[in-house]
């Protein structure tokens, strides 16, 4: 007898979403974390006193409907916003205001913005479908498709040159084409920008980008849920999945480190502990970036040289600041943005430098200089979700590209300090009042959050949205579908597999699934 029939390593949303399933099919599971809590970067974290914030992940991002039924997120309480989002370049220019509704958004582009703006988005509606079936973005269950079965999802020479665009061409390549006007156009062609090159490591007209804008920009059809913002911030949801988990048996136990995957003739027999207790099991799924599994916590002689060597060179360069701060009140908006005052309008407002300024701007952090004018995605959920701030208070957060990764200029010290000086001035020349409300705040580097979360380079993609780290690029359950892990009983679950990056819950729902048809 083993001690479990299935442990699962680590519990971030994926590895809580395989635990849950396994522990519901009947295999005796334990999910184990280094972490005093479980959810991973899909948490909500109390960092101050009464102050509660999403310390990475803040949106599921649309989904496999087969899996939100799986997991019953329908069933989860949500904040319903009649405005998703507001991006403006802080220069004075109109507001975009991305509705939930998407007639409200489309007439709001033709009457703020002009009939050139609708027309474009609906033309990047288009350009991104073939895509998305390309990506498999809302596919489960499935292995990433080839390179030809990518190109044989297109319909037309359209599509073909949109599969064509994700694997070789660059997001200023196909905003140019739809979105031509650079300064009418502005404030979306920047959000849009900003929406792929945060899970990349290159700029907006590097070569390859556009891959993270289909991704990004997928439209879902009836095969998939819409984008959730879910009430007690994203922690609400991997909570729910632990009491799914532990409702069903299944066990958690935290502040306990797996040193190795044991294996023993070709198959896993459990792991082995940082105190050096072992548990058994025939089934182990790792729910860590997959090379750190491969890696590291398997012993090298039982993987193939070739197979390690290609797993360690998955690219994990994180380049952002990410900022929480405790607020004693609302900020004000400053003219010519009072709008942003009503709270409908401060889920999440982006403050977004030009694609082009994006592009020189991470040309210049190679070379260990902070922006001047960095991008910000700024976000205040308190205002609509109040148990995240005491009465009256508000928490707020800040994610800005680009962190340089080189320190040729100043320390990294030095350089974090001047990041986050330049992140709140920025949003102080538009909110006069912010500086001076901030009772606490705290600034994560991608070193923080490599630390906190044991995810390499920072890397919240565990493997970021390049071509060559897609499709058939992205391993699955079982590692890449032409060169597959060779130790039976072993499962890769993180967001570094197929089906993410991002709040998917299709990694660790693929990995449940082949657990299941193999056991």
């Amino acid at each position: 007898m083993t001690d479990f029939d299935a442990i699962v390593v680590g519990a971030g949303h994926n590895g809580l979403t395989a635990a849950a399933l396994l522990q519901q099919a009947g295999l005796r599971t334990v999910c184990l974390d280094f972490k005093l809590y479980a959810g991973g970067m899909a948490s909500t974290v109390e960092l101050f006193a009464g102050f509660r914030f999403e310390i990475a992940g803040s949106v599921q991002v649309p989904t496999s409907a087969v899996v939100s039924d799986a997991l019953g997120l329908g069933d989860l309480p949500t904040v319903d916003l009649d405005v998703m989002s507001v991006q403006l370049r802080g220069v004075g220019d109109d507001p975009l205001v991305y509705y939930t509704d998407p007639m409200k958004l489309l007439t709001h582009l033709n009457d703020v913005h002009g009939a050139e703006a609708v027309n474009g988005m609906a033309g990047l509606m288009a350009w991104c479908q073939a895509p998305t079936r390309a990506l498999g973005r809302f596919e489960a269950a499935q292995s990433p498709k080839t390179l030809d079965e990518m190109f044989a999802c297109a319909t037309n020479e359209f599509e073909r040159q949109a599969v064509s665009d994700i694997l070789f061409g660059s997001v200023t390549d196909v905003l140019d084409r739809y979105l031509p006007d650079r300064e009418k156009h502005g404030a979306l062609r920047g959000m849009l920008a900003f929406l792929a090159v945060n899970t990349t490591y290159r700029g907006p007209a590097t070569p390859g980008s556009a891959a993270a804008l289909a991704f990004g920009l997928a439209v879902p059809d009836e095969n998939a849920t819409l984008i959730k913002k879910f009430r007690g911030g994203m922690g609400a949801v991997t909570e729910h999945l632990l009491q799914m988990f532990t409702a069903a048996g299944g066990e958690l136990r935290l502040r306990t480190k797996v040193d190795e995957i044991l294996v023993d003739g070709g198959r896993v027999t459990g792991v082995r502990l940082e105190d050096g207790a072992t548990l058994s099991a025939p089934v182990v799924v790792s729910n860590l970036a997959p090379d750190l599994t491969v890696n590291q916590l398997v012993d090298g002689s039982a993987i193939p040289a070739d197979i390690r060597e290609r797993f360690a060179r998955i690219d994990h360069r994180g380049s952002y600041v990410q900022m929480h701060f405790a607020l004693d009140g609302p900020p004000t908006f400053a003219e010519p943005y009072e709008v942003l005052n009503d709270p409908e309008y401060q889920s999440a407002i982006g403050i977004f430098t030009t694609p082009e300024e994006l592009q020189q701007q991470w040309e210049d952090s190679r070379r260990g200089v902070v922006p001047a004018d960095p991008a910000i995605a700024l976000q205040i959920p308190s205002a609509n979700d109040p148990t995240l701030a005491p009465p009256g208070k508000h928490a707020v957060s800040a994610f800005s590209l680009w962190f340089p990764l080189s320190e040729e200029i100043a320390g990294y010290g030095a350089l974090k300090t001047e990041m986050g000086r330049r992140v709140i001035d920025k949003i102080t020349k538009l909110a006069p009042d912010f500086e001076k409300l901030i009772l606490r705040h705290t600034t994560f580097t991608p070193k923080h959050m490599g630390t906190m979360f044991n995810a390499p380079g920072g890397d919240y993609c565990h493997g970021l949205i390049h071509p060559e780290q897609m499709g058939p690029n992205r391993p699955g359950p079982k590692g890449y579908v032409d060169q597959p892990i060779p130790i039976a009983g072993l499962y890769l679950a993180g967001a570094g597999c197929h089906g993410g990056p991002g709040i998917t819950f299709i990694p660790g729902y693929n990995a449940a699934q082949q657990v299941l048809a193999e056991h």
